[in-house]
């Protein structure tokens, strides 16, 4: 890794030049870069009440929801009476700071002051924004989210119990578990943070170079190799017949140094989680090839968890952190609100981005590096679930490039670790809407993935570790 430019630590914007995808010149990009800069402290305060608008809407929507699950009744009462008048009828007898102190009597929390890890990119937005919206202080916790350098960090950190909870590549606490790169510990996925919300980004030199079959001998940055990153840029690979572990170098490089090695001429291209795709379009240094959406729409990448031995010491204080990442999750997901979340995630101590970056991430409409300005609504979304079959598959491919010996009880792993149970519970009991079944089917590059034949599934591919 010597030979790698790291001109920048996680906490340093990378230089800033025009080609944000809107029409304007590089002064006038200059100018409103300076006007952003003065105006930026009187905009987050703005913003403060109108977070806690949302907030407090949100909490009202459950409420409502939860006294009235039937949907006929609840708008025929709301109808009848309006919204006013019905929550403060409600409020009368059932006060918000009620409900909340009602819930907390289930259980006593265990633990209210808590460490969560995560590193600065898109895929953690559900986790940050709870924070500045105050999710986890609505469950009576009190939370530190502290930025963390890289991932080999994250996964110290939790062994070490520095951390109580954390941003997770969906991969790894399956690594952690299992003992992969790490002394085995019991790890598990409370829900899966986001989905889609990656890309491959090439250097600008390979603009005509766009067929995968013509890039022998390229060097590729992935964040880690238990990573949905590492396994997608393998499958896709693999598919145009190149062997990713003679063929191509891939090399573990944290996101935020990406877009520097992009520039320097270190790696010829990176699939890498956003916002480094969109800021390598932005810095002039790179072109998004291809989102990962068009390998697997869908496919989970970042996760929130923790270990096995918290949730067993700290039952009550989990199902809190649960509640609060789910309800950060559902307004996520909420395409309206996707512009105030760009803001909400933006500054110094979560992300550290501009917003004109994040708002062509979670927003869909983006400046491809190309010329284009392209809409795909889907490019990123934050579907909590941690389906169990999205762990099988990965750990098919963890076997079919060698990063697992032997045979594997795939299910027994994947229900031991991805909890969907204890998802499902907490999304109901919040009112949130609730998908059947465990092991779903999924179509990765047109190919069929089907959890009770993940043995064959594994074995099925023409390039592979053991091929």
């Amino acid at each position: 890794m010597s030979e790698f430019f790291s001109p920048y630590d996680a906490d340093r914007p990378l230089m800033l030049k025009c080609s944000c995808g809107r029409e304007h010149s590089v002064a006038d990009h200059h100018a409103e870069v300076a006007a952003d800069s003065a105006a930026i402290e009187l905009r987050r305060r703005s913003l403060s009440s109108e977070f806690e608008a949302y907030s407090n809407e949100f909490i009202e929507a459950t409420l409502v929801k939860a006294l009235f699950p039937q949907d006929a009744v609840r708008r025929n009462f709301l109808k009848a009476v309006g919204k006013s008048t019905a929550m403060a009828a409600i409020a009368s007898v059932l006060p918000v700071a009620s409900m909340q102190a009602m819930a907390q009597e289930k259980g006593a929390l265990e633990k209210t002051n808590l460490k969560i890890g995560f590193i600065p990119i898109t895929c953690a937005t559900p986790l940050i924004m709870a924070h500045p919206l105050g999710f986890y202080k609505q469950q009576g916790l009190n939370v530190e989210v502290t930025k963390t350098a890289g991932w080999a960090l994250i996964r110290d950190k939790m062994i070490n119990k520095e951390y109580d909870a954390t941003h997770f590549l969906s991969p790894m606490p399956l690594a952690i578990s299992m003992g992969l790169g790490s002394n085995a510990t019991p790890m598990n996925v409370a829900t899966i943070q986001n989905i889609n919300g990656q890309a491959i980004t090439l250097a600008l030199k390979h603009k005509d170079n766009r067929d995968p079959k013509n890039w022998k001998g390229f060097k590729f940055a992935i964040p880690f190799e238990y990573s949905m990153h590492n396994f997608l840029l393998r499958y896709y690979l693999a598919e145009a017949g190149l062997n990713p572990d003679t063929d191509v170098q891939l090399r573990v490089v944290p996101p935020a140094e990406m877009v520097a090695n992009l520039r320097a001429g270190n790696i010829d291209g990176f699939l890498g989680p956003d916002p480094f795709n969109q800021r390598a379009v932005f810095e002039e240094v790179g072109f998004i090839h291809l989102l990962t959406r068009d390998i697997w729409n869908g496919h989970p990448c970042c996760a929130f968890g923790t270990s096995t031995e918290f949730i067993q010491k700290n039952p009550n204080t989990f199902a809190a952190l649960y509640r609060a990442v789910l309800t950060s999750a559902a307004m996520a997901r909420d395409p309206k609100n996707r512009e105030l979340i760009a803001k909400v995630i933006a500054p110094a101590q979560y992300l550290n981005q501009p917003e004109a970056v994040l708002t062509q991430v979670l927003t869909g409409k983006f400046a491809d590096g190309l010329g284009n300005i392209q809409t795909v609504p889907e490019r990123a979304d934050f579907d909590p679930m941690p389906w169990q079959s999205m762990a099988v598959w990965m750990l098919t491919q963890m076997q079919r490039w060698g990063y697992v010996k032997g045979d594997v009880n795939y299910k027994q792993i994947a229900e031991k670790v991805f909890l969907l149970t204890d998802a499902k519970k907490q999304m109901k009991a919040l009112g949130q809407k609730v998908p059947d079944g465990a092991y779903p089917k999924f179509k990765i590059m047109g190919k069929e993935f089907d959890a009770d034949k993940a043995a064959a599934y594994a074995k099925s591919f023409a390039i592979s570790k053991a091929a």
